[in-house]
């Protein structure tokens, strides 16, 4: 006699997302001001001015550019705002800060196109384990963009979840 495996997963109408395909896998670069300072500690307007004239900003062409300093100086915001006029026209995204966070800035970008509509009254699973690591800022960006929508929301494997919302 034999038994008919049958898949339960498959079977539930459990939608599984998966936050790490919103990662962005865009090229990135960093654009530190320190070297931009007189003895990597003092802004010089006039200097700093001709030294972004003279800059060459292609090698930020199409790419998402963190911008900050590593250097333990005061940097008056009009510096980010010269440096923004030079970047705007040649990277794809500019955020004033470290690596850690253009990536966080670009995930979330990333989640927020997704269509909320597409979930409505479905079961959701957000996936919670895999081999690229996802911010917990990112699990609570999903949940408040599914909320209003979803049936319910379970964080894990469809084959174990832990419930985190139900519609009443």
């Amino acid at each position: 006699m034999t038994e008919t495996i049958v898949n339960k997963v498959a079977q539930s109408g459990l939608i599984t997302l998966d936050l790490a395909n919103y990662l962005p896998r865009e090229e990135q670069a960093v654009f530190d001001l320190k070297g931009f300072l007189f003895m990597e500690l003092i802004l010089k307007e006039k200097d700093f001015r001709e030294a972004l004239k003279q800059h060459d900003w292609s090698a930020y062409q199409n790419k998402n550019v963190a911008v900050t300093c590593t250097a333990d100086a005061i940097i008056p915001n009009w510096a980010y705002m010269l440096v923004m006029m030079y970047l705007q026209p040649v990277a794809a995204n500019i955020v004033i800060g470290d690596t850690a966070t253009l990536q966080r800035t670009l995930l979330l970008r990333n989640i927020n196109t997704i269509n909320p509509a597409d979930y409505s009254d479905q079961r959701v699973v957000i996936k919670g384990c895999g081999d690229e690591s996802v911010g917990d800022y990112a699990y609570a960006e999903i949940t408040r963009l599914l909320l209003p929508v979803a049936k319910t929301i379970m964080y894990g494997e469809p084959c174990s979840t832990v419930p985190v919302y139900k519609k009443k």
